[in-house]
């Protein structure tokens, strides 16, 4: 019988902050900028959420729940620190171990009971070892699927673990709300409560059929996710089978609107410089380059461009936006949001183009150098001189780069070939 572990770090970045700064402990914590900030909250301590604070809430609505809150703007580099940590306590408990965020992962730990003992066992030393390497909590989900072990993490919070018994999944998920299944927003949450499906109960007693032609395939993947197994998406990968991402993508709000293209085109350049680092960092190329434009009245447009050969270039990826830029702003309104969105990936061959060959192998020698620095000494310590301008604090929230377990293929097929084992 497959096992599976979801692990889930308790309060990370709150928790992080109180390592370093002890005096928060027990008080009420907002991550992820300035209570006067556009942003949104990354993360808010269990004081904080008590006063109705949670993640991916504005900043300033954080505020008018909790203005005794503590505000901080967060440490990334501290959290990719503690979450490589916590990388290397999973894989001395499984060979197959996928971090799903910076926060959370999944292990496989079918067969591993001469080891560490039976599942519940083996949970509670998990637990002890991540306490141990991290003085943090986390919560632990125990289940034969992807699906219902990351529901059970999320139910023993905080702090604790919970097993679900193979064989009694469905029974276990048909008394929860539908909006805790994974990938149920607030729209399909809306639509199912539309059908009268408010538990997960009530959609595993529905007809495959209905919602199927009600949502197509992704009636078909609820259906399934609602008797608790890994339906649909994500959910269907293997762990440590992990893929490539289909598409990388950063954007930025700016604290005051603006009309200057001198800050836009900075801006611009500062955001491809940190979509190409993930391209690099996956092994990757884009073939097509999005630019994302929102304006002060929140009116939204996207606009792509396929480029003359696929790259992972700084510079590639500045012209192409520059370009979708100057086609499609309207220069009178002023700009709340831009962003850059890469995919039409291709894996990294080695080879140059015809085609400016001699400069972009200069750009890849300086841009791999650089790459190292960023590495060793955080994401800030290099940057093109026409994105300084533009630079802006690095978003919590955000899919990072040089995450543990994230490295590209390209490095994994390295390993193997050397004998080493791969962890992801």
């Amino acid at each position: 019988m497959r096992t599976v572990f979801h692990l889930d770090m308790d309060a990370f970045f709150v928790s992080v902050e109180e390592i370093f700064d002890p005096s928060l402990k027990g008080k009420p914590v907002v991550v992820g900028g300035k209570s006067d900030e556009r942003g949104v909250v990354s993360a808010a301590s269990y004081e904080a959420r008590k006063f109705g604070v949670h993640s991916a809430m504005p900043l300033r609505t954080a505020y008018q729940h909790c203005p005794q809150a503590i505000f901080v703007e967060g440490h990334p580099e501290r959290y990719r620190e503690y979450s490589g940590r916590v990388f290397d306590v999973l894989n001395n408990f499984s060979p197959l171990v996928e971090m799903a965020s910076i926060d959370e992962a999944y292990l496989d730990m079918s067969g591993t009971e001469r080891l560490h003992g039976p599942p519940l066992k083996a949970a509670h030393l998990l637990h002890e070892a991540i306490a141990s390497a991290t003085s943090l909590h986390c919560s632990i989900g125990i289940a034969s699927s992807k699906l219902v072990a990351k529901i059970g993490s999320d139910q023993a919070k905080r702090n604790g673990i919970i097993w679900i018994l193979p064989g009694t999944e469905a029974r276990y998920l048909a008394p929860l709300e539908v909006r805790k299944i994974p990938g149920v927003g607030k729209v399909m949450e809306r639509n199912l409560h539309s059908l009268g499906i408010r538990r997960i109960g009530d959609l595993a007693a529905l007809d495959n059929k209905v919602l199927e032609a009600r949502f197509g395939k992704w009636g078909l993947a609820l259906a399934g996710k609602s008797q608790g197994f890994d339906a649909g998406g994500w959910f269907d990968a293997e762990i440590g089978a992990r893929g490539g991402p289909k598409s990388i993508s950063h954007e930025h709000t700016f604290n005051e609107d603006t009309r200057t293209q001198e800050q836009l085109e900075a801006t611009l350049t500062h955001l491809a410089e940190k979509v190409a680092r993930r391209l690099r960092e996956h092994g990757l190329k884009a073939r097509t380059i999005q630019l994302k434009l929102r304006y002060s009245d929140f009116t939204t447009i996207t606009r792509a461009q396929s480029l003359p050969a696929p790259t992972a270039l700084d510079i590639g990826l500045i012209e192409a936006s520059r370009r979708l830029l100057r086609a499609n702003w309207e220069s009178h309104r002023h700009i709340r949001l831009i962003g850059i969105h890469a995919s039409g990936f291709d894996y990294e061959d080695g080879q140059l183009g015809l085609i400016d060959g001699e400069r972009d192998e200069r750009w890849r020698q300086a841009l791999e150098a650089a790459d190292k620095m960023r590495d060793k000494f955080g994401e800030r310590v290099v940057a093109l001189g026409s994105g300084m301008q533009g630079q802006f604090r690095e978003k919590v929230q955000e899919n990072p780069a040089a995450l543990p377990g994230k490295e590209p293929r390209k490095k994994q097929s390295a390993s193997a070939t050397s004998g080493r084992r791969s962890p992801t």
